[in-house]
């Protein structure tokens, strides 16, 4: 598809990957594509992390794709990610320039790299809802019912990942995929990685800044404009638990607390996706994200040439 690597920027979040993306993109005249579930939704800036300003650099701005996409309310999945993914790349190459994904949607990232057909698999709401009652144990048992290549690869640990497991198995067993020709991605990979006491202190001070630019009044906004409070919880940690803080259910202290605890546990799971990245034969770059951007910005373009 291109003579030119695809370079991919992953970390945790709060990592600093789009500030890095930015500095990499400037100095290859190179375009962005997100890999974030949550930046394709309009109108939900400061809970998602957009962070729009940061594209502009040295009085330009530089060109990024699947950000504000859709509207708040509509539902977004892999399988859309790789369609959309795919129609920027191309877009992108086609003027002869580097791509860089640049995100912390592990999920997304890895089914580019892994080209995973059982991301086309449609959602069942109705069978998702059964399967919500039952324990992990349970799960895991009825799982078992199934072909065992079918759940080879399950994250048994994770019961969200067991109900999808479970979907695509009962999908398949009544229905074939067809098979869609993708173009072989040849890609670079890099990962930002900061230790624990520093990640933790990078999302409880974004947290303290977001609350105080108006993040609750986004999510209130959002709610007045009809979308339900359970597509924004839907959504993740942010939206959850200000949902809940308008709702009565947390006072101001409770939100700040256990919000900035639910995200620094969310920035754990992030890594340990990102290690079952490696495990299943992704090679990523490692880079200490304390280092200075420009020392960083160095390390990819020595790589790149």
């Amino acid at each position: 598809m291109s003579d030119k690597p695809l370079l991919i920027i992953l970390g945790a979040t709060a990592s600093g990957k789009t500030k890095l993306a930015v500095q990499v993109a400037d100095a290859l005249n190179a375009e962005i594509i997100s890999a974030d579930s949550r930046q394709v939704f309009r109108k939900m800036d400061i809970g998602t992390g957009k962070d729009l300003a940061e594209y502009n650099i040295n009085g330009k701005t530089i060109p990024h794709h699947l950000i504000n996409i859709l509207e708040p309310g509509e539902r977004y999945h892999v399988d859309a990610f790789k369609n959309d993914f795919y129609n920027a790349y191309q877009s992108i190459t086609d003027k002869d320039k580097f791509s860089i994904l640049c995100g912390g949607t592990g999920m997304y990232i890895h089914s580019l790299l892994q080209n995973q057909r059982y991301t086309a698999v449609p959602v069942h709401s109705g069978l998702r809802t059964a399967l919500d009652s039952l324990t992990k144990e349970e799960l895991i048992n009825r799982l078992k019912d199934y072909p065992e290549e079918l759940s080879r690869h399950v994250d048994f640990n994770a019961k969200k990942r067991l109900i999808r497991a479970i979907e695509i198995a009962e999908y398949l067993s009544c229905n074939e995929l067809a098979d869609v020709d993708r173009p072989k991605i040849n890609s670079l990979v890099f990962g930002l990685k900061n230790k624990v006491e520093q990640t933790r202190y990078n999302i409880l001070s974004r947290l303290e800044y977001r609350l105080g630019d108006g993040m609750i009044e986004e999510v209130e906004d959002l709610l007045n404009k009809g979308v339900s409070k359970e597509i924004l919880t839907f959504y993740g940690l942010e939206y959850k638990f200000i949902v809940a803080y308008l709702s009565g259910d947390l006072n101001y202290d409770e939100l700040k607390l256990k919000l900035g605890i639910a995200i620094c546990q969310y920035a754990k799971r992030q890594n340990t996706f990102f290690r079952k990245m490696e495990k299943d034969g992704v090679i990523i770059n490692w880079l200490d994200a304390s280092e200075p951007l420009d020392s960083l910005k160095q390390q990819i373009l020595e790589k790149v040439f």
